[in-house]
C-alpha cells in the first residue's frame, strides 16, 4: 500500500479569511497537473460516485482515516475541499490515469501555517491500482506544485509505521523521517496506529531537483 495519512475534512468556513496579498490563480481554480501516467485535476462533485466505491474499502481504510461512508457526504467533503482552496488554505486533486474516465484517487495539500509555508499533503488510491508507478507519477506533480506553485517551504507527510511500500516510497522521494508519533491515526475499525512523521524542506529539494538536471539522480 502507498497511501499517506490522508484528512477527509468536514470542516466548512463560516466566512473567507481576509488576506492582505492578492489571491493567486490557483485559489480560484486548481491546475491540471501532467504526469508520465495520470493527470491530477480538481476535484469535482461528480467524482463522488467513482471515489467512494474504491476508498472505502477494508484494504484502502487500513491506514487511513475513515473517508465519509455515503454519497451524500462524499459530495459535501468535495464541496468543502473547494470552498477551502478559494479561501487559500487547502488543494485537492483527483488523479485520473490516462486512458481512464474517471478517478482513482485522491491527493491533498492543506496548509499547516498561514500562507502554506508549512503544509501537509495525502494521497489514497484505489487498490486495483497499487504497484503501478502511480503513487510515485502523482507525488512527483505534487511536489512541483507545492513547493513552486504554492510556494510551501516545508511539507509534510504522515505514515502508519505498518505501511512499509508507503514509507519506502516517501523515502525514494527525498523524504526524511523525522519521529514517530504515538497512536496518532485513528481508523475506521476504531483502533489506532503510530504513524511516522516526513518531511521535505524546499530548499533542499530545489538543490535535488538542480542535481537531477546535472544528470544526478534525485530519486535514490
Amino acid at each position: 500500500m502507498h497511501e499517506t495519512s490522508f484528512a477527509f475534512t468536514r470542516r466548512v468556513s463560516a466566512a473567507l479569511e481576509p488576506r492582505d496579498e492578492a489571491p493567486s490563480d490557483w485559489r480560484w481554480g486548481l491546475p491540471r497537473l501532467e504526469g508520465r501516467l495520470a493527470t491530477l485535476r480538481e476535484l469535482e462533485p461528480a467524482d463522488g460516485a467513482h471515489l467512494l466505491a474504491i476508498l472505502a474499502t477494508p484494504e484502502v481504510m487500513r491506514f487511513l482515516s475513515p473517508p465519509p461512508q455515503s454519497l451524500e457526504r462524499f459530495t459535501g467533503f468535495i464541496e468543502t475541499t473547494r470552498i477551502e482552496r478559494h479561501a487559500g488554505r487547502y488543494a485537492g486533486f483527483a488523479v485520473v490515469p490516462h486512458g481512464v474516465g474517471h478517478p482513482v484517487g485522491v491527493v491533498q495539500l492543506r496548509q499547516l501555517e498561514p500562507n502554506f509555508r508549512t503544509a501537509e499533503w495525502g494521497i489514497a488510491l484505489g487498490a486495483e491500482w497499487w504497484g503501478r508507478g502511480l503513487f510515485l507519477d502523482a507525488a512527483k506533480q505534487v511536489l512541483e506544485f507545492a513547493f513552486n506553485g504554492l510556494g510551501v517551504e516545508r511539507l509534510e507527510a504522515r505514515v502508519a509505521t505498518g505501511n512499509a511500500r508507503g514509507h519506502r516510497a516517501v523515502e525514494k522521494l527525498g523524504a526524511v523521517a523525522e519521529g514517530l508519533l504515538r497512536q496518532s491515526l485513528l481508523v475506521a475499525d476504531g483502533t489506532r496506529h503510530d504513524q511516522v512523521l516526513w518531511s521535505w524542506l524546499g530548499d533542499e529539494w530545489r538543490r535535488a531537483r538542480e542535481s537531477a538536471a546535472e544528470g544526478q539522480s534525485w530519486v535514490h
